[in-house]
């Protein structure tokens, strides 16, 4: 099989990786495996409140606990920065993207005035507040020094690149809608980057021809194939795949305290046989409990 076949996983050390991960992590790396190709960590790690180096431990010895490996040294987005800021650069210079000032408390205000204000897959949009602004305007208060972030003008950036369509291996030819989404945030007030820019930048970096990842980023890529045209960037193949779920039907989560597989390791779990059930895509019983794959089951 070719060499050309590159796939990556991704996670945000913000926790300790649970079932989900792990089953999106061998996707990604079986996928690669059966193909010839090459495996890929990246740290997705722009987040400076919630990223953690002792989370970044945790996920090594977890894909590690799994028999995961990859075959170059992990990147850290943190490393990247100059990257995505060239790209923004690129796109403010194109008259693409323009600075916000809105505070959350201002567009949460807006949204609730609005009759009827749009929503995405995310929730409600943001209202375009800053978009309305002049040049000369937002000169002025950048040079006040006041605090802003970066938004893509969807609409205008829709209009330069034209029809656009990606490729999902489940759904087909997809025709891509990212205006769903409003304007997106580029570069946050309290980071350089964004995941939609970061991601989109680092796929084209390292070359990943096949993104394999969960269904709860299908609508993003809509956005990420707007960037990929508006910065002449490739177009990876996409293969989202379903999500774990607990008995409740309810997606596995760090913020809802699904057990990481730290805590699953400490309690005695065969990893071994762990991996040979999430291969096997059994439909996994409250708690994801799978004590039937511990030691001696």
């Amino acid at each position: 099989m070719p060499e050309s076949v590159i796939s990556r996983f991704a996670p945000s050390p913000t926790g300790r990786l649970h079932l989900g991960h792990a089953a999106s992590a061998l996707r990604a790396h079986d996928f690669v495996r059966a193909r010839g190709g090459r495996f890929l960590l990246r740290i997705e790690d722009i987040d400076p409140v919630r990223c953690r180096p002792e989370h970044v431990a945790g996920i090594i010895e977890d894909l590690r606990w799994l028999g995961i490996g990859w075959d170059e040294e992990p990147v850290f987005q943190s490393h990247r920065l100059p990257l995505y800021a060239a790209a923004l650069d690129r796109l403010s210079a194109a008259g693409l993207a323009y600075p916000c000032f809105c505070t959350r408390a201002r567009i949460a205000a807006e949204i609730a005035a609005s009759a009827a204000a749009p929503h995405g897959p995310d929730g409600p949009l943001y209202p375009g507040t800053c978009r309305a602004l002049t040049g000369a305007e937002r000169a002025a208060r950048i040079a006040a020094g006041e605090a802003h972030a970066w938004r893509l003008d969807v609409a205008k950036a829709a209009a330069v690149a034209g029809p656009l369509h990606w490729r999902d291996a489940t759904a087909g030819e997809i025709a891509a809608t990212p205006e769903i989404h409003g304007d997106i945030v580029l570069a946050r007030k309290d980071a350089p980057t964004s995941y939609h820019l970061a991601v989109t930048v680092d796929d084209a970096a390292q070359a990943i021809s096949d993104v394999v990842r969960g269904e709860d980023l299908f609508a993003a890529t809509h956005v990420h194939r707007l960037l990929q045209a508006l910065l002449g960037l490739p177009t990876p193949a996409y293969h989202h795949h379903a999500l774990l779920t607990d008995a409740n039907g309810e997606r596995l989560a760090k913020r809802a305290g699904s057990p990481t597989l730290a805590s699953m390791r400490d309690d005695g779990m065969d990893s071994e046989k762990l991996v040979a059930r999430l291969r096997t895509q059994i439909v996994m019983p409250a708690q994801a409990g799978i004590s039937g794959a511990r030691d001696g089951a």
